[in-house]
């Protein structure tokens, strides 16, 4: 199949290598053209603008940080949406609003063209092993049209009807869900700590009683180790994701208090310099309220 991929980040890299491992022809473009060198030499094509990456594609995928990066691909004179053809589709595989996901559905209907919403479940170590756990939402015809581009991504495929929205509703809830946690797993360590109980001990407890999910499991080593940089995913993207998320619930008249609370969490902890830190820094933030470490020092 002839694909496109903008965005070449710590997700997009990974899962544009997969589809072209898996024989598809490739076309990639990403504003740091530097990022597009591996797959040039995997045989894609480098694109020179959105649309050029998007210019006889069957299907093109988006991969960006948050609802401004996807709205510079896909508006304007070089965008997605100028390039791509009639009948041809736009997988979003971007953590991005309820509202942008319905504007993208109205921009590719009115042009002639497809849309499905796909954000994915996993970190970067996840997208390189395929082991990515990936949404889609939008006429079925067209998820099963990209299906066999989904499933060379990931592990497994959840479609949640043809309203491509829903699957950013999902997404976000189950960002929301990890966010807790991860604040959870941070006032946890925090105090056992506090109490004179080494990390480790802790953290084999939990493995052995409570972890049945390697996401959960993969936090709380974060979090046990004081390891936060590299970032698997920033700090400051898991605070916009909250954001939409209290978005999406204000829309829906759906009080989430909890969700407020995360939300301040993590506006201190980019207030404190720590944005581009794995959001498992939340760990960090718990244990310098708690008198342990001073913030950003790990």
């Amino acid at each position: 199949m002839k694909v496109g991929f903008i965005g070449l980040g710590n997700m997009g890299q990974p899962m544009a290598s997969n589809l072209r491992a898996a024989g598809h022809e490739l076309a990639v473009y990403n504003r740091s053209r530097e990022k597009a060198e591996p797959l040039r030499q995997q045989g894609a094509r480098v694109a020179d603008s959105p649309a050029d990456a998007a210019r006889g594609a069957e299907v093109v995928f988006s991969m960006l940080a948050d609802d401004g990066a996807v709205e510079g691909v896909v508006f304007g004179d070089t965008g997605l949406l100028v390039g791509l053809g009639r009948g041809a589709l736009h997988v979003s595989s971007s953590t991005i609003s309820v509202a942008l996901s319905e504007r993208l559905t109205e921009a590719h209907g009115k042009a002639g063209q497809r849309y499905v919403s796909a954000p994915v479940f996993g970190r970067p170590e996840a997208a390189q092993a395929k082991q990515l756990w990936v949404l889609a939402a939008g006429a079925k015809e067209d998820v099963e049209r990209c299906r066999p581009l989904l499933e060379a991504v990931g592990r497994g495929l959840t479609v949640l009807g043809e309203r491509p929205s829903a699957a950013n509703v999902v997404k976000l809830s189950g960002n929301f869900l990890i966010a807790s946690m991860t604040e959870a797993l941070g006032e946890a360590f925090a105090l056992t700590r506090k109490s004179g109980i080494e990390p480790q001990v802790f953290l084999s407890l939990f493995q052995s009683v409570f972890a049945r999910s390697p996401i959960f499991e993969r936090y709380a080593e974060l979090i046990a180790r004081e390891q936060y940089e590299p970032a698997g995913f920033k700090l400051r993207l898991g605070l916009k994701d909250v954001r939409l998320v209290l978005e999406a619930a204000g829309a829906a008249e759906v009080p989430m208090p909890l969700a407020s609370l995360v939300r301040d969490h993590f506006l201190e902890g980019v207030a404190r310099g720590m944005g581009d830190k794995d959001w498992a820094a939340l760990g960090a933030l718990a244990a310098e309220r708690a008198g342990l470490d001073e913030p950003g020092s790990k």
